[in-house]
């Protein structure tokens, strides 16, 4: 593992970004490890507000969004349909992704002040479109007390600092928190839902696509989690999906409030490749069939420092 010279800085008032298309608030949302800490002038409840969430939003938004109320279920009133339990298909699968995951390699003798690493090409949407696809790289502190950093250029983020938010709770995605998650799928499963029930409106299709996209999860752990996600109504499975590295897969699928989030896997290793989001009805700021959320990880590392590159 090479060390670079350490770039100069900026400390982490929230940035300025671009607002999201209306109704983007509950889905598009800062993610879980890339939320950068809010001002000392927003509320506590802002403040506090864990992301397991995504990262095509901007903190200050969300930030806005939750200390106004805005953050809340369709004020329509209207039920959906409940969805059915994954075909044996779907659980057979997941059973093979989990398996796949649990003879992965653990990191050795990983240190508290160390740093996960992951470089992603990504593309989310925005009031103009979807973005280019771009780098993004990321590097989150293994205990979740170390000050971390967020490399995305293209939203302004050019190497901006991530203080850590303390005391910290039990839904946090840093490796240390994640070691300590249960690792059988049944108690995985109440851990998710407890979790989405906090942090992402009831989704928990919506946290183990946070934790697989941007974290990285021991072997133990990201069995459990794929195996608990075959007990989540509406998982399906697709034969072919492509992620923003033009890499074909497999996909384990939901659709919820008009979107169908892929998590894409190698058709081979069912090792994670990427995540791709669709529209599957009409909405104010986009098209049925137009992509808005386009990921694929191209490098997960544990480095020294922040800013390092393996």
């Amino acid at each position: 593992m090479k060390s670079e010279a350490e770039p100069d800085f900026p400390t982490s008032p929230s940035p300025g970004e671009r607002d999201l298309p209306p109704g983007r608030h509950l889905l598009l949302k800062e993610h879980l490890m890339t939320e950068i800490r809010q001002s000392e002038t927003e509320t506590e409840t802002a403040r506090r507000r864990k992301a397991w969430l995504r990262p095509a939003l901007v903190a200050g938004a969300v930030a806005a969004a939750v200390a106004a109320g805005v953050l809340v279920a369709s004020p329509f009133g209207s039920e959906p349909a409940e969805a059915g339990p994954p075909s044996k298909e779907t659980v057979r699968m997941l059973e093979d992704i989990a398996d796949a995951a649990r003879r992965s390699p653990a990191p050795k003798n990983v240190r508290d002040d160390q740093f996960v690493y992951i470089k992603s090409k990504v593309a989310y949407s925005s009031d103009e479109g979807l973005d280019p696809l771009h780098r993004r790289e990321i590097w989150m502190s293994v205990d979740g007390k170390h000050t971390g950093l967020l490399h995305e250029p293209v939203n302004d983020h050019d190497n901006v600092r991530m203080e850590p938010e303390l005391p910290l709770s039990d839904s946090d995605g840093n490796y240390r928190n994640l070691e300590k998650l249960p690792t059988d799928p049944v108690n995985m499963f109440d851990w998710l839902n407890k979790v989405a029930d906090r942090d992402s409106n009831g989704k928990p299709f919506v946290v183990v696509g946070d934790i697989t996209r941007e974290a990285l999860m021991p072997p133990e752990q990201a069995a459990a989690l794929y195996l608990a996600a075959a007990k989540i109504p509406g998982v399906k499975l697709d034969d072919d999906a492509v992620d923003a590295a033009g890499r074909h897969g497999v996909a384990i699928a939901h659709e919820d409030d008009g979107e169908r989030t892929e998590l894409i896997f190698d058709k081979k290793t069912k090792a994670y490749l990427g995540e791709r989001t669709v529209l599957t009805e009409d909405k104010p700021y986009a098209e049925k069939g137009d992509v808005v959320a386009d990921t694929a990880v191209l490098e997960r590392k544990v480095v020294d420092k922040a800013g390092e590159r393996p």
